[in-house]
């Protein structure tokens, strides 16, 4: 069962667990379980994505439940009108606050894109990024006796893909469980030592404009076992405030991220 953060006649949205597919890919073939899938038996009625998140990533996910109401939300997405905010733990100590504006060439996958032969230009790439918290273990990963980390709050401004992790990876403070674009070392380390075994970027809420009644709907979801876990060892119990997970408080202002 998946925890459902809202539901309505028009729309549905859950909160995504680190690890699942949002809907059946060939490029992951062996894979048995699906968020549109265990949705549709959940509530016993299909539904339409709108947007997305990637495998590793836990979070706020959207749905319509007809296929219009699915492209008024895609649409809002298109015209910058949903708003994400998420939450990561990053290596290193990042105490500042600011907006990183570096272009990003897109990403090829190895599959899909093997026989691509036409050369990407870099796309803009815009995200507004402040430091919660900071921490300094005494467990030595690498060369260092010790090991930092952060807890950084991640609004992106474009869509790019992997955004946040390569935006992240380019200010030298990786996401912790980041394979791809990160610290292979520490994500060990983290994993052995604190439990940090998944990618540890969360999307934590989703603000839009509801696409039939027009009220202004904020989404959150919590954090799993995993991020609990990692934040009661680190003493940042209260850096991401407890909140209701709807508010009729919504903002507009950004892309249709996929992360």
């Amino acid at each position: 069962m998946l925890e459902i953060l809202y539901q309505d006649e028009w729309l549905v949205a859950v909160n995504k667990p680190s690890g699942w597919l949002v809907h059946r890919s060939w490029l992951d073939r062996h894979e048995t379980v699906f968020v549109m899938q265990t949705v549709r038996d959940q509530i016993g009625q299909h539904v339409f994505t709108a947007h997305r998140l990637d495998k590793p990533t836990s979070g706020v996910l959207l749905m319509g439940l007809s296929s219009e109401v699915g492209r008024l939300l895609s649409l809002q997405f298109e015209q910058h009108q949903m708003q994400k905010t998420y939450h990561a733990v990053v290596r290193g100590w990042l105490e500042s606050s600011g907006t990183l504006d570096y272009p990003l060439v897109e990403e090829l996958d190895k599959i899909a894109d093997k026989h691509a032969t036409e050369a990407r230009t870099a796309q803009p790439a815009v995200t507004d990024y402040q430091s919660l918290a900071t921490v300094e273990m005494p467990v030595g990963i690498g060369r260092y006796p010790t090991s930092r980390y952060s807890l950084v709050e991640l609004a992106p401004k474009t869509g790019r893909k992997h955004q946040l992790r390569r935006h992240m990876s380019h200010l030298r403070h990786p996401i912790i469980g980041d394979s791809a674009h990160g610290d292979l070392r520490q994500n060990r380390g983290a994993a052995e030592h604190f439990g940090a075994n998944r990618l540890m970027l969360h999307a934590s809420s989703l603000a839009l404009t509801h696409p039939v009644t027009g009220e202004p709907l904020l989404l959150r979801a919590g954090l799993d076992g995993v991020w609990q876990n990692l934040m009661n060892q680190f003493g940042w119990q209260d850096r991401i405030p407890e909140v209701p997970r709807v508010e009729f408080d919504a903002a507009p202002g950004q892309d249709n991220v996929s992360e």
